[in-house]
């Protein structure tokens, strides 16, 4: 039963909003409230908002009750930034549009557009959008400006950040700002007085602090997504200008994002790269110093354990197998329109690392089978390392990010602080070109030993990252809830009490996506955290990372492979505890349509899954379980009478055929939606497309 103030806000917003939308039930609620993180939190409502207008009225409504909204699109995010214990907004459906403007300089795009898909409307002109994450084949363009999203070859000069040219958002209040309007510009600062002298008052506050000044500058010359973008602040003068750049990386804690447009960047015709193998980590690091001032579009740092995770891909070569311990790999990219000056980039990368040995010899390819292979192997790592951990452990994702100069001593010391952890699963790899490291590890929450050995490692971890080389606790990733509790310990007091004022100014209650970015609880990290349990073989790998979600043909219509899993994770964990047995009745109410019968089971799911999960044969087999003991032999018995069978139903469709002729469409109707009704559902209805019975097929000539 929902509380009376939820009850309330589903009965209003019911009226306007297709109450189909608006779920509650525990296994759509479970399903729809699960991200990518190993965090949980089960949303009272979920709405599938399709349109602004609604979620203005979401946004008024849950005000005037007092309810907090989170708003989120694909769930990929990974540090539990998406969850909601109160309503989660879903604007994913109904948020495809999108707009070339100035010339294909720019593009408007809504929160729905998966990132890949932006760039495919823009790969004809031979462009695409600055933001370039590995998920971006499943990350959408709300949350990758929402956490201000960069990935391989953006560094920081491309990033959402950078890049954005326009916003438009909703406030908690349902003002809309669209910075592209100057209408709407002009009516905002009319009606906004008091939150525009706010913005300009923290402005002025930090330029007139030359210290503080001076440390935003200095903190942003590496990546940085730890709290939020006051380097806005510094950078700009014009308040709207800070408002827009405030939002992003603000992980949906200030506004709801309508659409933002972004300044597109060139694509380059030419791309080739190659995996270079060092003898150290340390040497690889030396040659990210080296290749800092070459033609290099990416460096991706891979250690030893980054990879033996796809040491055995089909595509992986052999050697892969046979490195030694202290080995680590540079994926270095080149890109170019002219293939000339693509191939003269290669030779000055050769010349520039040359003084530092490589394991082996080392060639750029442009061969497409190559070429996709080494790539994948690195966007796929966080996934494939998550896909090799012990069952019943979450895989956890750290983004932190150092000096340039000092990124080998780091890499040193993170690899002995996992030692001393014995998180001996633990890899590392990421943008070596920005100094941005990502630490993937599993971890076992199920009992409190392992949960204070992660609160340990953690502290460490900051201490580490912040005292030690002055880097940054979030790079790319955003704060969330795992880093909620250091974001002061980075930052000092003086910037962290500016972020606070912020949080008010845009949210005074605390209500739009609260406990994230902003937490005064020092133990928020270790709390709700999601339980990761047996239940069956096939999908027991799955980090629930939403990779699949674009490929499936029934998103959108009930659940996607990642949400089938959830639910039949819950469903074992529930059947193993036995400590709700009303929760998991009435998760077992809808299962057998919502994950069962919309099914496709075309394995489209695996293709897109950097550990091949196929839900679909997960399906089946589910089916094949949960079949009674008469099904199973009606089954048998049809299977092992295939041709009788088949006879038997050419001639019934032969029969039908010739009734329809005779009675016609609308008396065949009226008896077939009859026989259905008597029947309670077993003979099934009759549709003027039901084909003939076909002839035999003659198999003697």
């Amino acid at each position: 039963m929902l509380a009376p103030s939820y009850q309330k806000l589903k009965d209003i917003l019911s009226a306007s909003i297709d109450p189909k939308r608006i779920l509650t039930n525990p296994l759509q609620t479970l399903a729809y409230g699960t991200d990518a993180s190993f965090y949980r939190l089960i949303p009272k409502i979920v709405i599938l908002a399709h349109n602004e207008a609604e979620v203005i009225e979401i946004i008024k409504e849950a005000k005037k009750l007092d309810i907090a909204l989170t708003f989120r699109a694909a769930g990929t995010s990974l540090s539990g930034q998406a969850i909601s214990d109160s309503v989660l907004v879903v604007a994913t459906h109904g948020w495809k549009n999108f707009e070339l403007l100035e010339n294909n300089q720019e593009i408007k795009l809504e929160p729905g557009i998966v990132g890949s898909r932006a760039n495919t409307f823009l790969a004809p002109h031979g462009l695409k959008i600055g933001p370039d994450p590995a998920s971006i084949g499943a990350a959408m363009i709300g949350g990758i400006v929402a956490n201000n999203a960069s990935g391989m070859c953006c560094g920081t000069a491309q990033n959402s950040y950078q890049t954005i040219a326009d916003i438009r958002i909703v406030l908690s209040d349902g003002t809309i700002l669209d910075t592209a309007d100057s209408n709407s510009v002009a009516a905002f600062k009319n009606n906004q007085k008091v939150l525009i002298q706010e913005i300009e008052s923290l402005r002025d506050t930090i330029k007139n602090d030359e210290t503080l000044y001076h440390f935003i500058k200095n903190k942003f010359k590496i990546k940085n997504t730890t709290g939020y973008s006051i380097n806005a602040l510094v950078d700009y003068q014009d308040p709207i200008e800070i408002i827009k750049h405030l939002m992003v990386g603000s992980e949906g804690t200030l506004a709801f994002i309508s659409n933002v447009t972004f300044k597109t960047v060139i694509d380059e015709k030419h791309k080739s790269c190659s995996l270079i193998i060092f003898h150290s980590i340390q040497d690889a690091c030396n040659a990210t110093i080296l290749l800092k001032s070459a033609p290099v579009a990416a460096v991706e740092l891979l250690d030893r354990e980054s990879i033996r995770s796809v040491e055995f891909d089909p595509d992986a070569p052999e050697y892969f197998r046979t490195l030694p311990e202290s080995a680590c790999a540079l994926l270095v990219e080149c890109r170019d329109n002219d293939l000339d000056d693509m191939m003269l980039k290669q030779l000055k990368i050769r010349l520039e690392i040359e003084s530092i040995p490589t394991y082996a010899e080392y060639e750029f390819t442009s061969n497409p089978k190559q070429y996709y292979f080494n790539w994948k192997a690195r966007k796929g790592l966080l996934p494939t390392v998550g896909g090799m951990r012990k069952k019943g452990t979450s895989v956890i994702i750290e983004d932190v990010a150092f000096p340039l100069p000092h990124l080998a001593e780091a890499c040193v010391a993170l690899k002995d602080l996992f030692k001393k952890y014995e998180y001996h699963d633990a890899v590392l790899f990421g943008h070596a070109l920005e100094g941005n490291l990502h630490l993937v590890f599993s971890q076992d929450f199920s009992n409190q030993n392992e949960v204070d050995r992660y609160e340990k490692l953690m502290d460490e971890l900051a201490t580490l990252v912040v005292y030690c080389f002055n880097g940054s606790l979030k790079a790319e990733h955003g704060t969330g809830r795992n880093m909620a509790p250091f974001v002061e310990k980075e930052w000092g007091a003086a910037a962290y009490e500016i972020m606070k004022r912020i949080k008010n100014i845009f949210d005074p209650n605390n209500k739009i996506n609260p406990d994230v970015l902003i937490n005064p609880d020092p133990k928020s990290h270790l709390k709700n955290l999601k339980p990761m349990p047996e239940s069956h073989a096939i999908v027991d790998k799955c980090m629930e990372c939403g990779f699949c979600e674009p490929h499936c043909v029934s998103e959108g219509l009930t659940l996607s492979p990642r949400q089938r899993i959830v639910i039949a994770r819950e469903i074992s964990r529930l059947e193993e505890s036995n400590d709700d047995p009303q929760r998991l009745a009435d998760i077992r109410k809808d299962v057998t349509y919502q994950l069962d019968e919309t099914c496709a089971t075309d394995g489209l799911c695996a293709l897109a899954c950097p550990v091949y999960i196929d839900t679909g044969k997960f399906v089946k087999e589910w089916r094949a379980d949960n079949l009674n003991v008469g099904d199973k032999k009606v089954a048998a018995y049809i299977g092992s009478h295939m041709a009788g069978i088949t006879a038997v139903l050419r001639v019934g469709l032969k029969v039908v055929s010739f009734f329809h002729s005779v009675l016609g469409t609308k008396i065949m109707t009226a008896l077939s939606n009859g026989f259905h009704f008597i029947t309670f559902g077993k003979v099934p209805k009759w549709i003027p497309e039901m084909p003939k019975g076909a002839n035999k097929i003659n198999t003697k000539n």
